[in-house]
């Protein structure tokens, strides 16, 4: 733990560490004040968002000595044609400099639905200290998206009374592009509790998609704008007398200041390796959940039943998520030893 400095009170040097900290991603947060208007959204929908925080979060990066890697996808209501597909990929780790903890890491994600696809790749750094028996973290992401739309498949009946093949709206060549992307973020991890608040999308991109034959052709371009959004995220562990059991309660809140949504999620895990629970989507989903660790090796798979009118089209949605976490030795006895192999 730190030690207050000789004279200083300790109330106040935990207030001024923690505003000193804070004082470097506190100007890009704000921007998360400003609504987004007619802006779209682009992060996936994810129902196991506690095994991955570090897609919401870059501080979420380096929390254990770990190196530990997450891949999945999501089947967005199954049963209905060229529904959203989201294919997640996020993989972090600690390290320390110059004393300092840090921590890294990589998130990558496309999502495609119908012709329109879209892929989000960045690399995240933070920094960390310890607090109140715990470590806060604060962190930032730097990447870029990428977006195309597959307009030579666009078909338009001859009888549609709502779309016309005129439609200037409606891009009749295939088109992309791409634009850079940040984020940021502050994470707090105790021994029962953990808890974070991020920003993903903070310069609201605004990606140009053009065809191939660029922006000074006769081809008409288009733009998407990103929308800013701010992401809650807070859960515990909660250890059950006697018993090998723990509850981990935990709850999501997203919004864009246009659009608000949240869930909950209860989980029980037994022994530290297998898990299972249920949860809730705001007018959207109930769903369940069960995943295994074990030496090392993870996969956890969940079941999404809609509860709106949308159940009459689709079985529901699935998601599955394997990984492996492998353990790194940051101590100092073994930084310096060597092995000799002597024929005799």
């Amino acid at each position: 733990m730190y030690t207050p400095p000789s004279g200083a009170s300790p109330l106040r040097y935990i207030y001024n560490k923690v505003y000193r900290s804070l004082g470097a991603v506190a100007a890009l947060l704000l921007l998360l004040l400003t609504p987004a208007r007619s802006a779209a959204q682009s992060d996936a929908q994810l129902s196991q968002y506690y095994e991955v925080p570090s897609y919401y979060n870059p501080s979420a990066t380096g929390l254990t000595d770990l190196l530990r890697i997450r891949v999945g996808a999501r089947l967005q209501w199954a049963g209905i044609h060229n529904a959203p597909q989201s294919f997640i990929g996020v993989a972090d780790m600690p390290f320390k400099f110059m004393g300092k903890r840090f921590g890294v890491g990589l998130v990558a994600q496309q999502e495609s639905y119908g012709l329109y696809k879209n892929l989000n790749i960045g690399a995240q750094i933070s920094y960390k200290f310890k607090l109140l028996g715990g470590q806060l973290g604060i962190g930032a992401q730097l990447g870029f998206i990428d977006q195309s739309f597959k307009g030579t498949d666009v078909f338009i009946p001859d009888n549609d009374d709502y779309h016309q093949g005129t439609d200037d709206a409606i891009p009749q060549q295939d088109i992309r592009g791409n634009a850079f992307d940040v984020g940021a973020g502050i994470y707090y991890s105790g021994k029962h509790f953990w808890a974070g608040i991020s920003g993903t999308h903070l310069t609201k991109p605004s990606v140009k998609l053009n065809a191939d034959s660029g922006e000074g052709s006769t081809e008409r371009n288009y733009e998407f704008t990103v929308g800013r959004t701010v992401y809650f995220m807070a859960g515990s562990n909660i250890p059950i007398k006697n018993t090998l059991f723990e509850l981990q309660p935990s709850l999501l809140v997203k919004s864009d200041f246009t659009f608000y949504t949240g869930e909950a999620t209860m989980r029980a895990r037994y022994n530290k390796m297998l898990s299972f629970g249920v949860g809730y989507r705001w007018k959207d989903a109930v769903y369940a959940t069960v995943s295994a660790d074990i030496k090392g090796f993870f996969a956890g798979f969940s079941y999404d039943y809609p509860l709106t009118s949308i159940a009459k089209a689709s079985s529901g949605s699935y998601e599955l998520f394997v990984g492996y976490s492998l353990k790194l030795d940051f101590s100092e006895k073994n930084r310096h030893r060597q092995k000799s192999v002597r024929i005799m």
